[in-house]
């Protein structure tokens, strides 16, 4: 049996909602993640440091007594954002991104941005003040195939952003192509990416093959073989640019199983570090784990490393096929089936 002790990890990119969800998503976050990026997406959005604030006092709320967690927290970025919104969260201890969503490019984007190019102003205003730039990285233009949108990005503006400002800090979330992969090696350290744990288990194949799998569709959606495995290259290289975001989302069942449409958001927060675990043993590169969860996040986003750990053992437990959230039900990635890997402690002080 096969044990691994790391550095306690952190998520670089999670939504723990708000309201009935959020007790249990920060119960799952809590458990060995000793901080995490949290996304702003709630319905309103959080577009203020004291909208921040307030969220983050909500989370703090449900963490259990016995826990140290530590939520980062993000604005979310519209049209409508001000440079004096963007002062006054640089000088904020508790923020640290702001989120561009192109309009209607993922769940709760409604309030996302329209002409990218017009938020230029506010990008300067980051780049002046060390704020970093977390970013949806997909064109929403219904003629462009879903396939092909973080691809088409890229091209459209991600490189743009690139050249007009030199010193801004980005992150490209939930990269899902090898396209991704490449333009970020190709960028100098100012450029990081965070990758999920479903799109290095997964790929379009799982999710479509013998019928759609609503429990694996998010966006961006799943791509080829070829992009997955570039994924996996990726997070086990080495590469500090590449470093853990689980994205993960929660969704009701039944609307991930409806007939009208399948909500956009897989939900590995109940055994994120585990999978990640399955992921680099099966590619012969567990020793890469720690960088990639516990340390090259950290080194982006300018923080300490953290100084407990967490033991993995290698071992099989099944996962629920449904998991109680508030008044309802959710299906979490890999239901009713087993997991190889489990974290066997709390964070502990490390030696």
């Amino acid at each position: 049996m096969r044990t691994l002790t790391i550095l306690q990890p952190d998520d670089w990119h999670v939504h723990l909602r708000d309201g009935a969800y959020l007790a249990e998503t920060t119960q799952d976050i809590s458990r060995y993640f000793g901080r995490a990026i949290i996304m702003p997406n709630l319905v309103p959005p959080v577009l203020t440091s004291a909208d921040a604030a307030s969220y983050r006092d909500r989370i703090i709320s449900e963490v259990p007594s016995n826990r140290s967690f530590d939520p980062l927290m993000t604005l979310y970025l519209t049209d409508q954002t001000s440079k004096k919104t963007i002062t006054e969260a640089a000088k904020s201890s508790i923020i640290h991104a702001c989120k561009l969503y192109p309009a209607g490019a993922t769940t709760h984007s409604d309030a996302g941005v329209n002409t990218i190019e017009g938020l230029y102003p506010i990008f300067e205003e980051m780049q002046k003040t060390g704020l970093r730039l977390a970013i949806h990285g997909e064109v929403t233009d219904s003629k462009v195939d879903i396939f092909d949108r973080e691809k088409i990005f890229i091209e459209q503006y991600l490189e743009p952003i690139i050249r007009q400002f030199p010193s801004l800090k980005i992150i490209f979330e939930h990269i899902t192509t090898a396209e991704a992969v490449q333009f970020v090696q190709a960028t100098d350290s100012r450029m990081g990416a965070t990758i999920t744990v479903h799109h290095l288990l997964y790929n379009r194949n799982d999710m479509l093959a013998g019928g759609i799998k609503p429990a694996l569709y998010c966006l961006p959606v799943l791509k080829r073989d070829q992009h997955q495995q570039a994924l996996i290259q990726a997070a086990t290289s080495g590469d500090p640019s590449f470093f853990l975001g689980t994205d993960s989302a929660p969704h009701p069942a039944s609307a991930k199983e409806n007939a009208c449409g399948c909500a956009a958001g897989c939900y590995t927060g109940h055994a994120a570090i585990e999978l990640y675990a399955e992921v680099f043993a099966s590619n012969n590169a567990l020793q890469a784990l720690e960088n990639f969860a516990s340390c090259y996040g950290a080194d982006f986003y300018g923080l300490a490393h953290n100084t407990k750990t967490i033991k993995l053992i290698e071992t099989e437990w099944t996962c629920p096929a449904r998991k109680r959230f508030g008044e309802t039900d959710l299906v979490p990635v890999r239901a009713g089936e087993n997991i190889h890997w489990q974290v066997v402690n709390e964070p502990g002080e490390s030696t």
